[in-house]
Order: structure tokens, then C-alpha cells, then sequence
């Protein structure tokens, strides 16, 4: 069974570009790779702080760095733990999917349909300008919703997949927003890996 699917779609949008590849994962690596993670990521469940406002961010998360380079986003500062042998498996493929270098990736637990993000930017100066981030889901399929700050026809959706590979280019992170809204419906654990290149500021 190949690992890569050769299954691609391109979109090029106003001021940002997003390549998604369904079935990036094969079905057996995908569900290794969902399982291990589950059990063997040390999850935090940080405080978030809002228009004044503190409760528990609505989902997991932990971040895992080849540097010291800590990542900040919604007041929150989180510092990396190393690679683990099995984040690195990933990250090989996805560079070598994207023809990218990335140096982390925050790993991301939704428990249900309860948890989620809000709509926002990956756009800390850390990044750097027009970052590149790759995003392989697990687990369970969710909407991803995305749309122009601007032009208010510009809003679309994408079902990330089991196994699925989204990666923003291009000034996205600049234009647009995107979230994963909460739902009612009774769904199952999705587990995101986001990978960025992180520079030291």
C-alpha cells in the first residue's frame, strides 16, 4: 500500500494559496500514528484569557520543538518538549510532501464536538512572513471553515479528514481566518498536528 495518496487539490484564492490531500496517510499508518499519539503525548489543558476573561482552552495541547523556541498565541506561552521518534516520522514526510523545513509542530485534542478554535490567524511574529503551515489530521473529521477579512464572499469549507493533509501558503495568514467550530453532534477524538517553521526572536 503506497503511503502518499495521489489524490491533490490545489486552491488558489485571493491573497492565499491551500494544497489538500485526503488520503496523505494510508489507513494503517494513519490509525498507528492516531493511536500512539493519543496514548503518549503528554497533553496540557491550558487557561486561556479573553476580552478579560479566563477558562480552560477548549481542547489539548502540546508542543514539540528540534529547538528551544518557545510559540505564544491567545496569551498563552507554551514550550516545547523534543521530538519523539514517531512526530519525527511525520514531519519527514510532510517536508518531503511540501518541500518545506519545519522546526515544530503543536499538536492539537479535540475530545469531542465540544472542543475546538476559534476563528484566528497563525500570524505570531515568530513565524515570520507569509509562514507556511502544514496540518495532518487524525481521528475523527471535522469542518474546516476559512474566510477572507476582507471579502466577505470568500468563505469556504473543507472536511479534514482521517489521514488528510491541508497546507496554507502564501499570504494567507495575512487575509484570512479559520476555525474548527464547535458542533453538537455526538462525534469522536480528532487529534491536528500543525507544523511551523519557528524563529527565534
Amino acid at each position: 500500500m503506497d503511503l502518499f495518496s495521489e489524490e491533490k487539490t490545489v486552491l488558489k484564492l485571493p491573497n492565499a494559496e491551500l494544497i489538500y490531500i485526503p488520503n496523505f496517510l494510508n489507513q494503517h499508518k494513519a490509525n498507528y500514528f492516531f493511536e500512539y499519539l493519543k496514548l503518549n503525548v503528554a497533553w496540557q489543558h491550558d487557561d486561556i484569557t479573553i476580552f478579560g476573561k479566563t477558562y480552560k482552552q477548549p481542547r489539548l495541547t502540546a508542543l514539540y520543538a528540534e529547538n528551544n523556541a518557545s510559540y505564544s498565541y491567545s496569551n498563552i506561552t507554551m514550550y516545547p518538549k523534543p521530538f519523539t521518534s514517531e512526530v519525527l516520522e511525520i514531519k519527514h514526510y510532510i517536508e518531503k510532501e511540501s518541500r518545506h523545513k519545519f522546526t515544530s509542530a503543536l499538536i492539537n485534542l479535540y475530545r469531542d464536538g465540544n472542543d475546538s478554535n476559534g476563528w484566528h490567524a497563525d500570524n505570531e511574529k515568530e513565524l515570520g512572513e507569509n509562514p507556511i503551515i502544514a496540518s495532518l489530521s487524525l481521528g475523527e473529521a471535522r469542518p474546516f471553515h476559512f474566510k477572507h477579512r476582507n471579502l466577505k464572499e470568500e468563505r469556504h469549507k473543507i472536511i479534514l479528514e482521517h489521514g488528510s493533509l491541508l497546507i496554507m501558503k502564501g499570504a494567507m495568514q495575512h487575509h484570512w481566518l479559520h476555525q474548527i467550530a464547535k458542533t453538537k453532534k455526538a462525534i469522536g477524538v480528532r487529534i491536528n498536528l500543525t507544523f511551523r517553521k519557528v524563529e527565534t526572536i
